[in-house]
């Protein structure tokens, strides 16, 4: 049995150096936690061979207005798998409240002028919606941070407190951010009862309601000036950040995704995600990858692989 290094699926990009020279610095950041209420260990969980934290990754790179990507995590395992990759990892300190709060640590310390913040558990993301993302806020001098929707299909989504509804200004900004269904259709409801009712008898309401998803574009700056302001009070209810920076009038720009993305945030988003992506060829199934205690060493530098050809 032959044992190679890790690698991600093999990354396709068009000249980053070509007709469309960048004005600004953009760096990709990549928050993981080793711990998971949920799911356990959920950066590195297998997807067709591969662990989730290096497919983000690797679609992160693949966004040509990106010059680069690194993967902030506190934990030591995560570190030496997405190393082995070859991607660039960092170890932040352990105690951040936030992703934000971690990739703001290394937002600190290098030379860019925007920074995107990746979600470590969106391995669908698609790098055309981070280059759009990129684009729309080096395009926007007024706008402070830049934030991707998607429509919401099924009337269950809309009542889920799970999944985050933003509502969104004619021209483009976001206005809130809400686990409620918001805007509220108020005439559809009376009209109908419940709005249960109403979203099954008008089904065009849907097309009222736009799912938040989590990719998020900042200014250095405003990122940095972000973290120093304490929780607000409707992020507290709500329990969702953005809306300290909507509480402090940062402008944020909405914009629609350019492909659906899962949050793996449950088993069952696992298994949707495993039956999407693609195997990867010459296929590598990842067979441990030697973990211990918190924090602990892999058994190895490399995790174990086996080619199977």
């Amino acid at each position: 049995m032959q044992q190679r290094k890790l690698t991600c699926f093999p990354v396709e990009l068009t000249d980053k150096h070509s007709s469309n020279p960048k004005q600004t610095k953009a760096v990709a950041i990549i928050p993981a936690r080793y711990e998971s209420s949920r799911l356990p260990g959920k950066a590195l969980l297998e997807i067709s061979g591969k662990p989730m934290i290096c497919l983000v990754a690797t679609q992160a790179s693949k966004a040509r207005n990106v010059e680069r990507v690194i993967v902030a995590t506190d934990d030591r395992r995560i570190v030496a798998v997405v190393e082995a990759a070859g991607f660039e990892a960092v170890l932040t300190r352990a105690e951040h409240a936030s992703g934000t709060d971690r990739i703001a640590e290394i937002a600190a310390n290098i030379d860019a002028d925007i920074i995107v913040n990746v979600q470590g558990d969106e391995p669908l993301i698609a790098p055309e919606t981070i280059e759009r993302a990129v684009s729309a806020l080096v395009a926007n001098p007024t706008v402070g941070i830049v934030t991707t929707w998607e429509p919401i299909v099924q009337p269950a989504d809309v009542l889920n407190p799970d999944l985050v509804k933003i509502v969104i200004a004619g021209d483009g900004r976001a206005v809130y951010f809400s686990r409620a269904p918001v805007p509220w259709p108020r005439d559809a409801v009376r009209e109908h009862g419940t709005i249960e009712n109403a979203l099954v008898r008008e089904p065009s309401l849907l097309t009222t309601f736009r799912k938040h998803t989590g990719l998020y574009v900042y200014r250095r700056d405003v990122l940095l000036q972000f973290t120093k302001w304490p929780p607000s009070e409707l992020e507290l209810q709500e329990s969702l950040e953005q809306l300290r920076a909507v509480e402090h009038g940062v402008q944020i720009l909405a914009i629609e995704a350019d492909a659906p993305s899962i949050g793996v945030d449950t088993q069952e988003d696992l298994e949707r995600v495993r039956k999407i992506v693609p195997v990867p060829s010459p296929e590598f199934r990842v067979l441990s990858f030697g973990i211990k205690g918190k924090g602990g060493d892999l058994d190895s530098r490399n995790p174990k692989l086996e080619t199977r050809n």
